[in-house]
């Protein structure tokens, strides 16, 4: 990961987390992929940096706030690894002027529509809720860019998938970066269902 080809406020927020010396391997295979607009399915075990790696990449890919509606829909398994990202969002892009907003099912889903429609450009959430936002007009999908979907094995079996289908079927433009900790058979099913060139990446333990 060649820091001079990245984002420099991104580069910045990097320096000031000491993540700018020894890149983990996930980083180095992963970013030149996402800075490219690939469509990517990532599998890398529990520790390797995926968390950092989602944070890192939506931030090069958006780089500042721009209108109101998001464009970046991140889905991750429960309501606690959702703050945690967003706090990895929020530390790695504080020199930026990005907007973060992260939903839950036991929020209030009035509440979380409207401070949607104030403006953000980043939006982290469970997949259920994201669904019902879906279903209730609370997210404008007009200017979406990236659809990153975290703890993918866990969240495609447990037949919340059709969220995700929902948002790429609007638009071919979207890029889809998945990231898991292993594989699932349900995976042939979505890179068949989802038309794309996706690139599949193994970080090994």
């Amino acid at each position: 990961m060649k820091l001079k080809k990245l984002y420099p406020e991104l580069v910045a927020g990097l320096i000031d987390q000491g993540l700018d010396k020894e890149p983990k391997q996930i980083q180095t295979s992963c970013m030149p992929k996402i800075k490219s607009g690939a469509d990517l399915l990532v599998f890398a075990p529990e520790g390797a940096g995926k968390t950092t790696m989602i944070a890192i990449g939506v931030i090069q890919q958006l780089k500042e706030a721009i209108g109101e509606a998001p464009r970046a829909i991140i889905m991750v398994e429960t309501k606690e690894k959702a703050f945690e990202l967003e706090e990895q969002i929020q530390v790695l892009g504080k020199h930026t002027n990005l907007r973060t907003f992260t939903v839950f099912e036991q929020g209030n889903l009035l509440y979380q529509k409207d401070t949607i429609y104030e403006g953000l450009d980043i939006l982290i959430g469970t997949p259920r809720r994201i669904n019902e936002l879906l279903s209730n007009t609370g997210i404008p999908c007009s200017n979406l860019k990236l659809l990153v979907v975290d703890d993918a094995e866990t969240i495609f079996p447990n037949r919340v998938h059709p969220v995700v289908y929902r948002i790429t079927d609007g638009s071919a433009k979207i890029q889809c970066l998945l990231f898991a900790n292993k594989g699932h058979d349900k995976f042939d099913d979505l890179l068949e269902r989802i038309e794309k060139n996706w690139e599949v990446i193994t970080i090994e333990a």
